[in-house]
């Protein structure tokens, strides 16, 4: 598998994880040898697996957890790491996300995910591009 693919994999598995409120999906998609980050609409900026863990696992053990999509994803490999931009579809609306990826060993695991609101939509085929280098 290409590393343009494992990170589209890995970027799927963090997305399959928040669809199906897995708490254990969700912590095995996150990074444990570097410091990660995370920004949820209109939340502060969590720092470190700790306090971002524990937002994913308020939001997932929740009534309210939103039912959530991941549309046109992008993948940009910058050697030992990975930025992911894709478009989040929740209740007929789109939030539009970054998630960063580092190589831990082999896989690549999840280092800072940032959603936001935007008035963007993704494109009509909604599939991935593909990335020209790799």
């Amino acid at each position: 598998m290409s590393d343009h693919d494992a990170v589209l994999f890995a970027n799927e598995a963090f997305y399959t994880a928040f669809k199906y409120r897995d708490i254990a999906a969700m912590e095995d998609a996150w990074a444990t040898a570097v410091p990660v980050t995370c920004i949820h609409p209109g939340w502060d900026a969590l720092h470190g697996r700790e306090e971002v863990m524990a937002s994913w696992s308020s939001i997932l053990g929740s009534d309210n957890a939103p039912e959530i999509n991941c549309l046109a994803p992008r993948a940009h490999i910058y050697g030992q790491a990975a930025v992911v931009l894709c478009f989040e579809e929740i209740a007929g609306d789109y939030l539009i996300a970054t998630n960063v990826f580092a190589r831990e060993g082999a896989r690549w695991r999840m280092v800072h995910h940032h959603a936001a609101p935007t008035d963007g939509e993704p494109p009509d085929d909604a599939e991935a591009e593909p990335n020209p280098i790799n």
